[in-house]
């Protein structure tokens, strides 16, 4: 990244505002009936910006807002088995966990949690972490570094977590094209054998709404000795048997050395974990300063997590539910001549070229038609990418989306929309 103004932060706040790219963050609060509706109360940059009248949380918003861009893709942050769950861990154990897990902060749930994501992918052991992105990054930059002399071959559209963790390990890193496994395998032909190498891709690609060719890169990491690291941030929940992920469902999930998911989309809470041999799971644990030296996640949020997996491996309601009202958007959109990217995942990407149209379509959908829709910008996507990225879920009614799609085919003039199609295809 390049860094403009690094020696006058005003400097470069203010071409970052210049370039449309300056990320103003709209001020909710998520009605508890409904994942899909929420309150607005403004809009604010630092939020300190909001202090004065945004500031108290009793204040009376500006109106009420249909929500289309939540990754709590299945509303599980609102089932009652979940919120029943977390109210009982409040008063058995506290709101905090007591500190790091390496001082006082093991906790009964947290243990529990564990047993069950290793049960649910089929391996030895399990690992949380307070979040998606530490656990990437804790666990990418320990296998990276510890493994003899390792190679990661990392897909180019790899997250910026999975992009952290590789450069932390200090270790040779081979990127090969997006989903591009000709390329891969020319690349681990051309690697020492002395070295071992690892490949990290995701499963599903959640800005582009695609999935990863798991199968074959399994086939090549069976061929070459690899290991293979696959994220299943977006699929866990939502895919395969219970909700194990897209390996699941098509079968390779025992092929995968270790994978990594989230407690904080499909299951509704907050967090993040990964699973594997009882070995890699341990030496993360041991060497990662990422778990180490951070606070263990509260109880709370491990017992509403562990209720929200053991709720989904059980029910297919909420997928049922949910890829419906993906179908019924995608339909609505056709209608409209509105183009999106992708037809394989939960996640619809409407393309909007430029950060200040981008921007400007998401606030005219808000002021316009009481829609929330967060503009995606760079860095998130490649300038000239920028896009509003469409999550369906089980509770959006047909009401909902026909009203999405009226005001898309409104705020998308013809213009916008030929741009749009000009990215598709």
């Amino acid at each position: 990244m390049k860094k403009i103004g690094a020696n006058d932060p005003r400097q470069a706040l203010a071409e970052l505002k210049l370039r449309g790219e300056y990320r103003n963050f709209a001020i909710l609060r998520r009605k508890p009936e409904s994942p899909t509706q929420a309150s607005l109360y403004g809009y604010a940059g630092l939020s300190a910006e909001a202090i004065g009248d945004k500031s108290d949380v009793n204040a009376v918003p500006d109106r009420g807002v249909s929500v289309w861009c939540s990754n709590d893709y299945l509303g599980m942050s609102r089932h009652p088995v979940v919120i029943n769950a977390m109210k009982d861990a409040l008063d058995r154990s506290g709101a905090g966990a007591g500190g790091t897990r390496n001082i006082s902060g093991t906790n009964i749930y947290h243990v529990a949690l564990e047993q069950e994501l290793a049960d649910l992918h089929n391996k030895e052991a399990a690992l949380i972490f307070t979040s998606g992105y530490n656990a990437n990054q804790a666990a990418l930059s320990v296998l990276g570094c510890y493994l003899k002399n390792c190679i990661i071959y990392s897909d180019r559209l790899n997250h910026a977590s999975m992009i952290a963790g590789i450069r932390a390990s200090k270790t040779t890193c081979k990127i090969w094209e997006h989903n591009n496994v000709d390329q891969l395998r020319k690349m681990l032909e051309q690697a020492p054998k002395d070295h071992a190498r690892l490949i990290a891709l995701e499963s599903v690609y959640s800005m582009d709404a695609d999935i990863g060719p798991i199968k074959e890169v399994c086939d090549l990491a069976e061929e070459f000795g690899a290991h293979v690291y696959l994220d299943e941030v977006h699929a866990v929940g939502m895919y395969g048997t219970g909700g194990a992920g897209v390996a699941s469902q098509i079968g390779q999930d025992s092929r995968i050395d270790i994978i990594q998911g989230t407690l904080g989309k499909a299951f509704g809470i907050q967090g993040g974990y990964i699973a594997g041999s009882r070995v890699l799971i341990d030496l993360v644990r041991s060497f990662a300063p990422d778990f180490i030296f951070s606070t263990a996640l509260s109880p709370v949020l491990a017992a509403g997590a562990l209720a929200s997996i053991r709720h989904l491996r059980k029910s297919n309601i909420e997928r049922e539910g949910q890829r419906s009202s993906v179908e019924f958007v995608k339909n609505i959109l056709r209608q409209k001549s509105i183009p999106f990217y992708g037809d394989s995942t939960h996640i619809v990407p409407v393309i909007v070229p430029g950060a200040a149209a981008c921007v400007s379509a998401a606030r005219a959908l808000m002021s316009d038609w009481d829609i929330y829709v967060q503009p995606i910008v760079y860095p998130t996507v490649p300038r000239g990418t920028e896009r509003l990225r469409l999550t369906p879920s089980p509770q959006h009614s047909p009401e909902a989306a026909i009203a999405l799609g009226h005001a898309l085919a409104s705020v998308l003039k013809t213009d916008q929309v030929k741009a749009v199609k000009s990215h598709v295809g």
